[in-house]
């Protein structure tokens, strides 16, 4: 039997229905998986083309494709993106809390009448048991979930709402999967896997070396100097750009400051109204807004390609978030620049925010609420007082230990052999500090980051699981100099080879920068070690 070619299908599509002359470089195998009915996850970096990879199969495939974003501004553009060429073999529609309920059925009647291809849908709307039988008729070919890291309880922007998507993607009828991020450490890959249950999908990373953006990092012994640095580049007038703050009161502070300098600066966090917040993405994204004061609330779904630089005054929380964040700069191909201004008291604030074990009294009521039969995690709230994002977190921590699961209808249920209340509130506890363990390694991480006189983008790609043999020439201690001091002193372990220590236990080589190596271990997180101290004291085994 011969086998089908893919590649000049996927280039005509690619022409023919978005007016895209090639793929651009990571694009290619994801789509073929995708043609090949196999489910998939694809780290690619913001401005690689994520969608392109679901949007150009899906004209191939027999059905309509299913999109699952967190954010209504995100579909919103890219519906507009979609439609603005009046083709129906591209045409999207969406069901979500914006529509009215007459359009959320003139939507699902142009899927199955075939006049559009694309549901943009929101998880809220999947936990209608009539909404998902509803979309199960339409026996969709395809279902993509962007912004896959929500999903992990190790992603920076977990999402409770997305806990039962493994089990609403089975009501759909399950059909293949195409989970998207633009950033997914090892423990985040292995979370999304889990949670949406995909049958051994293909893994494809790549593209997360942006040569075009430049990476410095300054310490700052005070306020005054971090003030200045900061200044000095704005001063430069490459506008727009973003600054990253830890609080809602230091975005509104800093702005203050800033506009009191006369410099053209907004504010945005999670605690303002959804209206301003809204008002201020869309005044960012038509440049009224030149820069925009920001926490990590802000960012996701920023479709904007000419952002010159990103600025964070405070240490991110891990790697993930301040790749995540740096990634918005620059997706036009245009130089742009990252600078992280830092503190040693920034490390303080995320300690802070990391803190606070849940309750065990709560944990227990929920798990014995549990065992009264299927609920919907309304109905649990009402039952034991707790608030949606208290109620997810709790309700993640008993899946992971055995004790709930998401069952049908969107509701929570107990697993068969599930331990009893008073045990499953235990181990719950323990899952919790094993993850805060792992939380305050990773801000060890950003730490190790910040302080290196090695090459940054190895450092970067070596959290990520990915190697890089040589300098990026792209950072500031590659520039200066600095991380051309650095020796190698070989690699007695294979990059994602297992390896075992002694007190910590189990581990996964991640990537060596310079003489040192970096070990993601299960109970611990990561950890760098001096490779001449590995191998002069038999610190790791194999595993």
């Amino acid at each position: 039997m011969k086998l089908p070619v893919y590649g000049p299908r996927l280039r005509r599509v690619a022409r023919q229905q978005f007016g895209w002359p090639s793929l651009r470089p990571g694009q290619f195998k994801p789509m073929r998986a995708v043609l090949r009915r196999r489910d998939a996850l694809v780290v690619l970096p913001t401005g690689a083309g994520k969608s392109a990879i679901y949007q150009i199969p899906a004209v191939l495939l027999p059905g309509p494709t299913v999109v699952i974003s967190p954010l209504l501004a995100l579909q919103q553009d890219q519906i507009a993106a979609l439609n603005e060429r009046n083709d129906p073999k591209i045409r999207a529609v969406r069901v979500s809390s914006a529509e009215t309920p007459n359009q959320q059925r003139e939507a699902i009647e142009e899927i199955r009448s075939g006049k559009a291809e694309f549901l943009f849908i929101t998880p809220e709307q999947l936990s209608d048991p009539e909404r998902l039988a509803e979309i199960k008729a339409l026996k969709p070919g395809l279902v993509a979930i962007d912004e896959a890291h929500c999903i992990s309880a190790w992603g920076h922007d977990f999402r409770p709402d997305f806990l039962a998507l493994g089990e609403m993607i089975k009501g759909m009828g399950r059909p293949p999967v195409l989970a998207l991020t633009a950033t997914a450490s090892p423990p985040v890959r292995e979370d999304i896997i889990e949670r949406l249950q995909l049958k051994d999908p293909e893994i494809h990373v790549s593209g997360l070396d942006r040569s075009n953006l430049f990476l410095e990092v300054a310490y700052c012994p005070d306020e005054d100097y971090r003030w200045r640095r900061l200044t000095a580049l704005l001063d430069q007038g490459r506008m727009p750009g973003i600054i990253y703050v830890a609080t809602r009161r230091a975005s509104e502070e800093l702005t203050e400051r800033l506009v009191g300098a006369g410099y053209n600066a907004a504010f945005y966090h999670g605690g303002m109204a959804g209206g301003a917040r809204e008002q201020r993405h869309e005044d960012f994204s038509d440049d009224k807004i030149d820069i925009m004061v920001a926490t990590s609330a802000f960012g996701m779904g920023i479709d904007k390609p000419n952002i010159r630089w990103v600025a964070h005054v405070a240490l991110p929380d891990s790697p993930d978030s301040y790749f995540q964040e740096i990634g918005r700069a620059g997706r036009d191909g245009a130089p742009a620049n990252a600078l992280l201004l830092w503190r040693a008291e920034d490390e303080g604030i995320q300690r802070f925010f990391n803190g606070g074990a849940p309750d065990p009294d709560e944990l227990r009521e929920l798990a014995a609420a549990l065992r009264t039969g299927p609920q919907t995690k309304k109905a649990l709230a009402e039952r034991t007082g707790l608030g949606p994002r208290k109620l997810g977190t709790h309700l993640g921590l008993l899946e992971q230990v055995g004790a709930a699961r998401p069952g049908r209808g969107n509701k929570m249920t107990v697993p068969l052999f599930a331990p009893l209340p008073a045990a499953a509130a235990d181990l719950a506890v323990r899952e919790h500090e094993r993850q805060q363990t792992v939380t305050r390694s990773r801000t060890d991480m950003m730490r190790g980051f910040a302080e290196t006189r090695s090459c940054r983008s190895q450092i970067l790609l070596s959290y990520f699981g990915e190697q890089r043999k040589n300098p990026c020439g792209h950072c500031d201690n590659d520039v200066n100099g600095v991380a051309a001091e650095v020796q190698t002193s070989g690699q007695p372990f294979a990059v994602h080879s297992k390896v075992r220590h002694g007190e910590w236990g189990l581990g996964t080589v991640m990537g060596y920068e310079g003489d040192r190596v970096t070990v993601l271990f299960d109970e611990v997180g990561y950890k760098t070690l001096s490779v001449p101290v590995v191998i002069g004291n038999d610190l790791l085994t194999e595993g």
